[in-house]
């Protein structure tokens, strides 16, 4: 009798957990690939979000340049102190319109992009130094162009430059 039961028992068991293991299997694959599917989902979606924050990361850099900046404020009676002033507030306002970029750019790429922008404030303020306040903005342009011009390069180039090596390295 328990013969019989085994002879019955003993091969429902092995179906039993072989189907348990294959089925198990399968699911496992199946949820794999479900994940898969997710992921690529969400980089047809996230990549064009991040290629348009670096491009706009780019032309914030381009902006906050002291040449740009210099060329758009100038005025032919302002005075260094009014053309310091505003190219701070630029630079500043600038960077606070792109803040919410650095959630789609690498750690070390918001970080070069800070350091960029507290470098050209530095540079600015640099060249301010023994200038009367009250002199036309031309001089301080004059200082803040050699003082480019000496430097290699401008401290928003070395980021532009830090950012399109990420890109390249990304995609």
């Amino acid at each position: 009798m328990l013969a019989e039961i085994l002879k019955i028992t003993i091969p429902s068991l092995v179906v039993f957990f072989t189907a348990y293991f294959v089925l198990k299997t399968v699911l496992k694959k199946d949820n794999e690939n479900r994940r898969l599917q997710i992921v690529l989902q969400n980089q047809k979606i996230i990549t064009p979000l991040r290629l348009q924050a670096y491009e706009r990361i780019i032309l914030f850099l381009e902006r906050i340049s002291p040449n740009s900046v210099i060329m758009r404020l100038q005025t032919p009676n302002m005075t260094v102190q009014q053309l310091h002033k505003e190219m701070l507030i630029t630079i500043r306002s600038e960077f606070e319109h792109n803040l919410s970029q650095q959630l789609y750019l690498s750690i070390e790429s918001w970080e070069q992009i800070r350091n960029a922008k507290e470098k050209t404030i530095k540079l600015l303020n640099m060249c301010l130094e023994g200038i009367d306040q009250n002199e036309n903005a031309i001089k301080y342009s004059q200082i803040v162009f050699e003082k480019l011009i000496e430097i290699e390069k401008s401290p928003t180039q070395e980021a532009i430059d830090f950012i399109k090596k990420e890109i390249k390295q990304l995609y």
